[in-house]
């Protein structure tokens, strides 16, 4: 099977080389036990292995002795991996204390923070360990393939789907993860007892996915609570398999700003496979999962940043609206999305609405289906969704 150069194995390598640990979250199928391979540890644990989980579970200062044995063999500080660490959380108890005391490195692999994150004697280990996150294949990672702008829309960027050129077999493994993972595993870590109620919220998430949020109109359609709803897709968050994008609040003379937020799918394969829907799909659907995409591009690309670069969304409810906006210290980059491969000013009126509102933003962009850029207005730039990855680095 081809081996996807990940972006963020770089910067793995040179938190390692500092002497430092880390916590690699990603939703299940990311690749990150593909990745955690290429490095040469002294010692490897897979929780996902019922036996090894119970043998830590019943004793987890086992890791302890382990390391102790194994300091006591090396010249160097050992490198332990702990792949899917949220299946045994007091195992971080004895991670910290290895750690503090210089007995190992650690390369800490998760598909949920939600147990780690709610018990009450672990908080992720502050200050101990550099938390990264691996997402779906970003438009760099996918460049030396070129997928089509449909394939992506349909069936999202997960590395094992994107490699399996059978479309049956891409759909029968999207719908096994949404059965296995999305409707058991995640439903159990948010101990939901009205099963029913879990599922059609699932459901409707992935439909309204890239929406403002309406909690009280998904309350009225699943029949549960709004602090129900909220707390389902809080465990989304925590399982890692959405993205929240708040709103940009701050303005000078607006009063009607959205402060409602949306939610991301975390790839859009996954996403219709949720939903229930079948490909084709209408022509009409592919201009909101185009946004969606982008949207999802902008926040991998962020992550990946040594600079903090915040992804949110502008709109005034009495009409104008940007559809992404990255926030850099005090510089910000407005962005629209629009299903065209002829772009015209039209296009660029809430952008130019924007850059003279906001001072601090001198540029955007209008990513589209152009061959080639394309000057709109002043300051505002049509470009193709495939060059938003350059653009976007020389920001």
């Amino acid at each position: 099977m081809t081996l996807i150069q990940r972006v963020l194995k770089e910067k793995l390598i040179n938190i390692l080389k500092r002497g430092k640990s880390v916590l690699l979250l990603g939703p299940r199928q990311t690749g990150k036990t593909t990745l955690i391979n290429t490095f040469k540890a002294d010692l490897e644990i897979t929780l996902l292995i019922s036996k090894t989980r119970r043998q830590y579970e019943s004793d987890p200062d086992q890791l302890i002795r382990e390391v102790q044995a194994l300091k006591g063999s090396k010249d160097h500080t050992p490198l332990v991996i702990i792949d899917e660490v949220q299946k045994v959380p007091p195992l971080m108890d004895g991670v910290q204390y290895l750690i503090d005391n210089g007995l190992a490195q650690f390369i800490l692999t998760g598909s949920s923070a939600r147990k780690l994150r709610h018990n009450r004697h672990i908080n992720l280990l502050p200050g101990r360990v550099i938390q990264l996150r691996l997402d779906p294949l970003n438009l760099e990672e996918l460049t030396p393939s070129q997928p089509s702008i449909q394939d992506l829309l349909l069936y999202g960027s997960l590395p094992a789907i994107h490699l399996e050129p059978e479309t049956s077999i891409r759909e029968e493994e999207l719908d096994s993860y949404v059965g296995l993972y999305l409707e058991e595993e995640v439903r159990a870590e948010a101990l939901v007892r009205d099963i029913g109620a879990f599922e059609n919220f699932l459901r409707l998430a992935a439909i309204e996915s890239g929406n403002i949020t309406n909690f009280d109109k998904i309350s009225q359609d699943v029949g549960v609570a709004r602090t129900t709803i909220a707390s389902y897709y809080q465990v989304l968050e925590d399982c890692l398999v959405a993205e929240r994008i708040e709103p940009y609040t701050k303005s000078p003379s607006r009063k009607r700003l959205t402060k409602s937020p949306k939610y991301l799918m975390f790839d859009l394969g996954l996403r219709r496979l949720a939903a229930g829907e079948q490909t084709p799909l209408p022509e009409k659907h592919l201009g909101h999962l185009f946004e969606q995409l982008i949207g999802l591009e902008l926040i991998r690309w962020s992550r990946l940043q040594e600079q903090k670069i915040s992804v949110h969304f502008w709109r005034d409810t009495a009409g104008p609206e940007v559809d992404y906006l990255l926030s850099r210290h005090q510089s910000l980059l407005p962005i629209e999305v629009k299903w065209t491969d002829s772009p015209s000013l039209r296009d660029a009126k809430h952008l130019e609405l924007f850059l003279k509102e906001y001072p601090s933003a001198t540029q955007g962009y209008v990513v589209c289906q152009v061959s080639k850029p394309q000057v709109l207005a002043k300051g505002i730039e049509a470009i193709s969704w495939k060059d938003l990855p350059k653009k976007l680095s020389d920001w």
